[in-house]
């Protein structure tokens, strides 16, 4: 985003727009995606991890939709949040920029196992990859397909959208503010 900052918005939109077609490949990939959350999962990454067929989180990750407290939107990812978790959760979450540990990922339903420390994670990572591995590629393949169509999928046209409205977002007032605010590790000027 700090390169895009002097082409406009343009840039912004495109830029959006290219995270939401690599969350959109992750999505439709045809080999099984684990993924293993330790930290920050926040923004970007927690739109990587609503693509996940399976999530494994350390019990300490923090996660979390920031986009609203830096004036922006949660464009790319919002559909495949809302996805995963539904509509309700989500609005809670984006609308506050609530942050939250492993253990409330797993009750709303974002993440499928939370371990307690390293080695219990690289224990489960193995277990499910054991799991995974007893599949025939093929099948899974295709079993993810038929899953994926009969769950809807975000469409590339509201993904468009969702990237020009991050664009405007980003290079209006609060989007200036919010994220030279977070850049300054200072609050934005709205914030209490």
């Amino acid at each position: 985003m700090a390169n895009a900052r002097g082409q406009g918005a343009d840039a912004y939109r495109d830029l959006n727009r290219a995270f939401g077609a690599l969350l959109e490949e992750a999505q439709h990939a045809p080999q099984v995606l684990i993924c293993l959350l330790q930290g920050a999962v926040m923004g970007g990454g927690f739109g990587l991890a609503c693509v996940s067929d399976i999530a494994i989180a350390e019990h300490k990750a923090q996660f979390g939709l920031p986009e609203t407290s830096l004036g922006l939107i949660p464009a790319q990812i919002a559909p495949f949040v809302v996805q995963r978790i539904g509509l309700t959760e989500t609005r809670r979450l984006a609308l506050t920029a609530a942050r939250f540990d492993g253990h409330q990922a797993r009750r709303l339903g974002l993440v499928h196992f939370v371990e307690e420390d390293p080695q219990a994670l690289a224990e489960r990572l193995d277990e499910v990859l054991q799991h995974v591995l007893c599949c025939a590629p093929e099948a899974n393949a295709l079993t993810k397909r038929l899953l994926l169509a009969s769950a809807g999928q975000p469409s590339s046209e509201l993904l468009d959208e969702a990237a020009q409205w991050f664009s405007d977002a980003v290079t209006g007032p609060e989007g200036v503010e919010g994220t030279m605010a977070f850049v300054q590790k200072r609050k934005p000027g709205w914030a209490l």
